[in-house]
């Protein structure tokens, strides 16, 4: 058969015509080892760790610290985490961030199994609540802070070397805090659920912890920065504390079937704001857009919730607002988005508003699907699937889908990074300089350094760029480049569930627009 020559001219349109649709319809398709991202995110906690590590510990850069935690005040308060890049252990984040793993744990634990992570997943959480067990000396006390940030940002050290104050606080019947008392209360019941299989026992000790805290939170009201005013100007419990008594007694439902706890997540719906906040951020701070989630989650469930139609439509309606809000899809509020794409919620931190919105669009989309419901906004409806594409549109940026082409995970990719505000990842580690390095000679010595440094910090994620996509990676740029514990917990759910799909999702919804 005779063999025809096709000129090059010809086959120019066709070569240019598959370009154009490559540059076009690559963005769609393109994906990231969410898989590896899971597995790197919960070594972040073990970064974290304060107090004797154990032996498995894989983070070698790390070693004890913090031995006589709670020694002046006669209680062992050795154990828990450090919340950033500071070695003050904060129990307002501390608990908030054991309940996003929690969560994670109960929603996607097949998913994290299946990607090998879920023993790991039980050591980040267990690493958190076993501290919480020895801060909860007594029905209606709490220790909710050792260290003290003021003395603290005077200093550089590596938390192995700390010669700062290691005062611990507490919250009581005359020095309340309810806020504080509710997020653990509501850490320790959603752990208990994850442990009821494996550790029965310790499930039912958690339970019984959460159950007297909810009562200590409840019976004496009051904020717990008022009566421990070191921890105001760090984490100021700006939207008070009623939201998180309603999220403690909505995990307590959750991990109890009590009617007691719905009955009073119920009653109590719209003096405490659960059903009239409508909220564009949830945050270790503000928790009304997750009790309103998991409220709308039992109102689907609509035979066994059905008397309590009303009052779970009204909580519904406002979880609706907050997830159309991150969609662009209400009539007037909505979250800033960056030229790039990212929600953009405040100028510090902001990746940690972007964790907890990926994750309950994540969350959201998946019990519409199985209900075969849709999402409900001003501007349009919206399916599952929209939803989901558009919170993994929000993890690929941080992955490095992005104008700055870097990845805001530390360690994730090529380009991520290098200079982290964190005292201990910037210092060399006492296994490799085991000499002592005090608190100004730590400034002097590591911090105005301009080379990476010499520990990376395997899963933080930082706080990530501004309103125009910038990102400066300076040590000294605490707003953008210091990483928090709650911002990498908000991810390990929805990195399982990418990684369960293998990033498969189809964007066919013009309703989700950048304006």
């Amino acid at each position: 058969m005779k063999k025809e020559k096709v000129h090059i001219r010809y086959l120019a349109p066709c070569i240019w015509l598959l370009l154009s649709l490559t540059t076009i319809f690559l963005p769609l398709c393109e994906s990231f080892n969410y898989g590896h991202a899971l597995s790197q995110s919960l070594l972040y906690f073990e970064s974290q760790r304060s107090g004797r590590l154990p032996y498995n510990q894989r983070v070698t850069w790390r070693h004890h610290s913090a031995l006589t935690d709670g020694l002046e005040q006669g209680v062992d308060l050795v154990g828990g985490y450090y919340d950033a890049g500071d070695n003050v252990k904060f129990g307002l984040p501390m608990a908030f961030t054991v309940t996003l793993l929690s969560w994670a744990a109960i929603e996607y634990g097949q998913q994290i199994a299946a990607a090998g992570e879920y023993a790991h997943t039980l050591e980040a959480i267990k690493w958190g609540t076993d501290y919480f067990i020895k801060a909860h000396t007594h029905p209606n006390v709490l220790w909710v802070e050792v260290g003290d940030g003021h003395t603290d940002h005077y200093c550089w050290q590596r938390p192995e070397d700390m010669t700062t104050s290691r005062r611990a606080y507490k919250v009581d019947a005359e020095n309340p805090g309810s806020d504080v008392a509710g997020e653990t209360a509501a850490a320790l019941a959603a752990a208990s659920m994850v442990f009821r299989r494996t550790k029965p026992h310790y499930s039912q000790l958690l339970l019984h912890h959460a159950e007297q805290l909810f009562e200590f939170g409840d019976k004496y009201k009051g904020k717990y920065d008022e009566s421990v005013g070191v921890a105001k100007e760090y984490y100021a419990s700006v939207s008070g504390y009623m939201d998180e008594l309603l999220w403690a007694a909505i995990w307590l439902y959750r991990a109890t079937q009590k009617d007691q706890y719905l009955n009073y997540f119920l009653e109590n719906a719209h003096d405490f704001g659960g059903t009239t906040w409508a909220i564009n951020e949830f945050s270790w701070d503000v928790k009304y857009a997750g009790v309103q989630a998991i409220a709308s989650m039992l109102s689907m469930e609509e035979k066994k919730h059905k008397q309590h139609e009303v009052v779970l439509k009204q909580y519904r309606s406002k979880a609706e607002h907050y997830l159309c809000a991150c969609l662009n899809l209400n009539n007037v509020s909505n979250v800033e988005r960056t030229p790039g794409g990212l929600l953009y919620t405040r100028q510090w931190n902001n990746m940690q508003y972007v964790a907890t919105a990926s994750f309950l669009l994540t969350l959201y989309s998946d019990h519409l699907r199985a209900t075969h419901q849709n999402l409900h906004c001003e501007k349009g409806e919206v399916g599952p699937d929209e939803m989901f594409a558009f919170a993994k549109s929000q993890v690929d940026y941080i992955l490095g889908s992005n104008p700055m082409g870097m990845s805001y995970m530390v360690g994730y990719g090529p380009d991520f990074p290098q200079r982290v505000h964190h005292r201990g990842a910037s210092i060399e580690s006492s296994k490799e300089n085991k000499g002592f390095i005090g608190c100004i000679q730590g400034y002097d010595s590591w911090y105005g350094r301009v080379e990476p440094n010499p520990n990376v910090l395997t899963g933080a994620l930082v706080g990530g760029p501004d309103m125009n996509d910038e990102f400066k990676d300076e040590r000294s740029n605490y707003i953008q480049t210091e990483a928090c514990t709650y911002n990498t917990a908000a991810l390990v759910g929805v990195f399982a569930r990418l990684h369960q799909s293998h990033g498969d999702v189809y964007l066919s919804s013009p309703l989700i627009a950048s304006s």
